[in-house]
């Protein structure tokens, strides 16, 4: 598995979007294994090789292959990896377990976990569950403490309706209306605006959630499931546990209200409480790094969280001139066939300078080289070789250190560059003094742009336009 560093996300309140892969690509699939259950298979991964084993309990549905497709999740799977060994499991009716007739109790999905531990061979692990999944982790703590080494329970209950003494939760009828609407509604983004609303206005994650949410169960199952929910109550185990417990709750949780995990708090002896303050209720939305914070910590002593890794690179922007107004007259297949050759071009020239492709922007493409001639060289050669195809170009180089995710660059460096490359006119190669600097020596020639203000960048900064 390649690392993926933990990064600081925006404040979930302004709904701006975590750094994410570009359409279609996924994350690395860790291999998936099963364990027998009462003759039922259950799905299981492990990732990491951590000195502590931790189990992920999920909450309503999963599935273990989909998960990976989200690159929030995939962050936060490896960093709970890089302290430990992850042990992700799909329940029972879910997933890429088996479906079975009628949903299980919590205490048969404790089998469940046994059995997914007997077969990684863990004798104890530290249980991390987040909604529903942190009341089966509080019952089998109480259960089996010689198998529980910690309790980790995030935007949790113990009891999922409200009853007496315990006013935190929807009524039985307001329950089974959301399961009516769940089952009715299934196929869409169902509950993102209330398990992950920081995201529910962003397109790419509706369509993975939606698709999330039907590869886990069908309507049917999924209902089931909140219907389950309706018999949860584990209040009378909860002094019964006697494991290191931590509970993390959002105070603007949409779903489960934070005096469920107050409560718990107050009932299990010693447990640590800590208050969030984002919206989400799922743990990879916008609390998910100060969540991995907590438990890092909690289980080992230290947050170390996880280093990204930093190349100090030259980065280079090119798209086409008048790119829309030539589609318009070449109409859909004739475009697209020019935009072939283009790309066709612009990867030999870049296979031919030793760039390395990041990723295409359309009708452009991002790419890095490890030295700042070539690359200068390479984005000139471009500029002149599309001219047969009856295109021009215009490209913008900068040279910064970036942070290496998942093959993918980010940081400073690259908005830098991009901000360059608007200042670029038509079949011009422009790039930041940084490079121009650099490249002393080496036989290149430059024509002063001046100093120009790159929109988001501090300061102002002085442009030279390459002679070719």
């Amino acid at each position: 598995m390649s690392r993926v560093p933990a990064r600081i996300v925006a404040s979930c309140q302004t709904g701006r979007p975590q750094r994410r892969r570009s359409q279609g690509e996924t994350a690395m699939l860790p291999s998936t294994h099963y364990a027998k259950s009462g003759g039922v298979n259950i799905a299981y991964q492990t990732v990491g090789n951590g000195p502590r084993d931790l189990v992920l309990v999920p909450g309503w549905v999963s599935n273990l292959d989909v998960f990976w497709e989200e690159p929030a999740l995939g962050r936060m799977f490896t960093r709970l990896a890089s302290f430990s060994r992850l042990i992700l499991f799909d329940k029972r009716g879910t997933g890429l377990s088996d479906r079975v007739s009628d949903m299980p109790s919590l205490e048969v999905r404790m089998d469940d976990v046994r059995a997914v531990l007997d077969a990684v061979g863990s004798e104890r692990a530290a249980l991390y569950g987040y909604s529903e999944g942190g009341a089966m982790c509080a019952l089998f703590a109480a259960t089996y403490p010689d198998r529980a080494s910690a309790l980790v329970m995030c935007g949790s209950f113990a009891r999922r309706t409200q009853g007496p003494g315990y006013p935190w939760g929807m009524t039985r009828d307001q329950l089974l209306a959301v399961a009516d609407q769940v089952e009715r509604d299934w196929g869409g983004a169902v509950g993102i605006e209330t398990r992950w609303p920081s995201h529910a206005g962003d397109e790419r994650c509706r369509r993975w959630w939606a698709r999330w949410l039907r590869s886990s169960a069908s309507p049917a199952a999924a209902a089931a499931v909140l219907r389950m929910n309706l018999d949860i109550d584990i209040r009378h185990v909860l002094p019964a546990v006697r494991v290191p417990t931590l509970l993390l709750h959002s105070l603007d949780d949409r779903v489960i209200d934070f005096g469920a995990s107050r409560y718990m708090s107050e009932q299990i002896a010693g447990a640590k409480l800590v208050e969030l303050h984002g919206v989400d209720h799922v743990p990879w939305g916008c609390d998910s790094d100060a969540i991995l914070d907590e438990i890092e910590e909690f289980l080992t002593g230290a947050r170390l969280g996880v280093e990204p890794d930093r190349l100090l690179v030259t980065v280079m922007f090119t798209d086409i001139v008048g790119s829309t107004e030539r589609a318009a007259v070449l109409g859909d297949r004739g475009w697209h066939d020019l935009l072939e050759s283009h790309h066709a071009l612009v990867r030999r020239e870049l296979e031919h300078f030793r760039g390395r492709e990041i990723e295409t922007t359309g009708d452009g493409f991002l790419a890095t080289f490890d030295g700042p001639a070539r690359a200068v060289r390479c984005a000139c050669a471009i500029s002149r070789e599309v001219r047969a195809l009856g295109l021009e170009i215009r490209a913008g180089l900068h040279t910064g250190e970036c942070e290496v995710i998942d093959d993918k660059v980010a940081g400073i460096a690259v908005h830098t560059c991009a901000r360059v490359a608007t200042h670029a006119r038509t079949s011009e190669v422009l790039v930041s003094s940084t490079v121009r600097d650099l490249v002393a020596g080496s036989g290149l020639a430059f024509q002063d742009r001046g100093m120009q203000r790159l929109k988001g960048i501090p300061d102002e900064w002085r442009l030279f336009a390459v002679e070719q």
